[in-house]
């Protein structure tokens, strides 16, 4: 028997690892959520199960009793965003819901949520681009730079926190405060491939540098054994606290 598949039942769903179901169908999203079992307690519905029935799937998942990341990335006129996100925090099938980091986007968002308990949280920097990605789309600031600006944005807009790299949790932390949310992509086990992951860190670095929350994708989905990779990450996440 593996080291993680001994952990005691008390520490197998560390409700700070939030699973990535990037996949093809919610029949395959659905296949995982039952292999992984009560190891995870908290998925994220990104864009691609969207279109394929993925607001069916976290209803489903907050059935039972799963927390939902509905990593959607609003981002539009701010009265349509304002709708949306009123929409989508009256329906119930959420915990977190992204927006990109624009000021408007973002009050807007915070207006169409209301008192209903979904968060809304800014996306800064795509953990994909890096420095000179930025360069060529146009900024003349870094990522890092770029991710400060948004942040002070984010907090002035009165979003619930923000989604950042591993490489700026800290900044996001300093900056937010004790209860901001800091909701990280971009990490990989020394013993998992980078990937797309332009800025990438380990779980006990992110959690370390001050993220609430990790979210890790491929590391746990593409594992032969799924179920035995999220308690080895669980594991490395107990040891920051």
């Amino acid at each position: 028997m593996s080291e993680a598949a001994q952990i005691s039942p008390a520490q197998k769903a560390d409700r700070r690892l939030i699973v990535a179901l990037d996949l093809p169908t919610v029949d395959e999203a659905r296949a995982l959520v039952a292999s992984l079992g009560d190891a995870v307690s908290f998925y994220k519905v990104g864009l691609e199960l969207l279109a394929s029935g993925g607001m069916g799937l976290a209803r489903d998942l907050k059935a039972q009793g799963k927390q939902v990341f509905l990593d959607w990335k609003l981002h539009d006129i701010g009265t349509t965003v304002q709708r949306a996100a009123a929409a989508i925090a009256q329906a119930g099938c959420g915990d977190f819901i992204t927006v990109h980091g624009e000021p408007q986007v973002m009050a807007s968002a915070v207006r169409g949520v209301g008192a209903s308990g979904l968060k809304v949280l800014a996306v800064t920097v795509l953990t994909s681009l890096s420095d000179e990605d930025l360069r060529e789309v146009g900024y003349a600031e870094t990522a890092r730079a770029l991710v400060e600006r948004r942040i002070h944005q984010a907090i002035a807009a009165g979003v619930d926190g923000v989604v950042a790299s591993p490489h700026e949790a800290d900044l996001a932390r300093s900056l937010g405060g004790r209860d901001f949310l800091v909701v990280t992509p971009g990490v990989r086990p020394d013993w998992s491939a980078k990937n797309d992951q332009a800025r990438a860190a380990t779980p006990l670095e992110t959690l370390k540098a001050g993220a609430s929350h990790i979210v890790c994708g491929r590391p746990i989905t593409a594992a032969n054994d799924p179920r035995e990779a999220a308690l080895r990450i669980a594991a490395e996440m107990a040891q920051a606290g």
